[in-house]
């Protein structure tokens, strides 16, 4: 009996460390899950109709740390390390295809996701 008891206080003791451990899976990032928090706003310049203005607006708990900006309209790819808005201004008038890679940091990890969004310049 003494045995079963044993055997049985160490099972206990086992599993309440283990369960009030961290798990490196605690730190991984929910790229799907954060793209519902974050959305790729524009505007056109008031001064200009064919310069627009972009943002990323995240409202989650990671960081922004990085966004890949591509406009639509062969001009080069624009990295930004600290993001914020950008503003682009278009030789053209016509829609464009943008896209805003965003990549999201916490304790290490990352993940990144693209946001797309048809943008009509005049």
């Amino acid at each position: 009996m003494k045995k079963i008891a044993a055997i049985f206080m160490f099972t206990l003791v086992f599993l309440a460390i283990n369960s009030c451990s961290k798990h490196d899976d605690e730190h991984i990032i929910d790229c799907l899950g954060e793209s519902l928090l974050t959305e790729l706003k524009h505007s056109p310049d008031p001064a200009n109709s064919k310069t627009i203005n972009y943002s990323v607006q995240y409202n989650g708990t990671n960081k922004v740390t990085y966004v890949k900006w591509t406009f639509g309209d062969g001009t080069p790819i624009r990295n930004i390390m600290t993001p914020g808005s950008v503003s682009h201004t278009y030789t053209n008038a016509g829609t464009f295809e943008v896209k805003a890679e965003v990549t999201l940091s916490r304790y290490g990890t990352s993940c990144t996701m693209t946001l797309v969004k048809n943008v009509v310049v005049e």
